[in-house]
């Protein structure tokens, strides 16, 4: 038996064998292979130190056979293969994208220069908000240098011109849906003066808060990458974003963290200690 494929079925037929055994026995069997293993890999660490003195071309050779790579590279004794440079930044950018298109923005891959620079280009409402460097240099130059070690500059390039402002792009695609209407979505007593708590409406994640009797509402997202604040850190009635730590006060909306940058705010009403939101478009 010299397929490989062969030789793995072979392996799973046993432990499903093992799997039916009682506990006592699994670990018997558990701790056979534990300890095969460790003189397998003891013995092919040595191995490859011979072959590395004594012949790189043989060791290429040798690991270039399909058994033998499958062998190293369960042993942990050979990298796995890395997907091409422009597959792992696409993934890079796939990782900030949710967080980018709750904004009405985006990015897009421009060029990759080697040896270590990228350039990108953020579209829509991201290309001219306020906070745009450090939606890059926070949020996307981090998640592509997690993926691509090897990238060590990350550049924003020819940035369209914003099709909208920075506070309408934070308006609920569903808000057209209910336009002029009140709509009650906690009573005064559910609403905390010291914290924010989170309510949904037609689709949308608000935050309330509470001064005495009067009430503000904010969109439950970031300026910065549209991460919750529902969870946020309330002192001196300003909430810290738990995401990346940008600051709002509670009061106005307004961010301490980048100036001209504020909360999406909703009208809110009281009556009959009801608290009534509107969502405009």
């Amino acid at each position: 038996m010299t397929n490989l494929e062969e030789l793995i079925q072979e392996i799973n037929r046993f432990e499903a064998i093992i799997s039916e055994w009682d506990e006592s026995q699994r670990c018997v069997a558990v701790g056979l292979k534990r300890a095969i293993e460790a003189l397998h890999k003891a013995a092919l660490t040595n191995l490859i130190k011979s072959l590395k003195q004594e012949s790189m071309q043989a060791l290429r050779h040798a690991v270039a056979d399909e058994l033998v790579y499958a062998v190293l590279l369960y042993h942990e004794l050979v990298k796995p293969p890395k997907p091409p440079l422009s597959q792992r930044i696409q993934t890079a950018l796939e990782e900030v994208r949710p967080g980018l298109k709750s904004h009405d923005g985006d990015v897009e891959l421009v060029a990759i220069k080697p040896p270590d620079t990228v350039e990108v280009r953020l579209i829509g409402t991201c290309s001219s908000c306020p906070a745009s460097t450090l939606t890059l240099s926070q949020g996307v130059e981090q998640a592509i240098k997690n993926h691509c070690p090897e990238i060590t500059k990350v550049v924003a390039v020819n940035n369209s011109p914003a099709v909208k402002n920075a506070n309408s792009s934070l308006i609920s695609p569903f808000s057209a849906k209910i336009t002029c209407t009140w709509m009650k979505v906690a009573t005064l007593d559910e609403v905390p003066e010291f914290s924010v708590v989170a309510v949904q409406l037609a689709g949308t994640s608000l935050i309330l808060h509470r001064q005495g009797v009067t009430v503000k509402c904010y969109r439950n997202a970031c300026t910065h990458l549209g991460s919750p604040l529902e969870k946020g850190k309330v002192e001196n009635g300003i909430i810290t974003c738990p995401a990346h730590g940008f600051q709002y006060k509670l009061e106005t909306g307004k961010c301490l963290t980048v100036p001209d940058v504020s909360l999406q705010s909703y009208p809110v009403k009281i009556k009959d200690d009801k608290v009534f939101v509107k969502l405009q478009k």
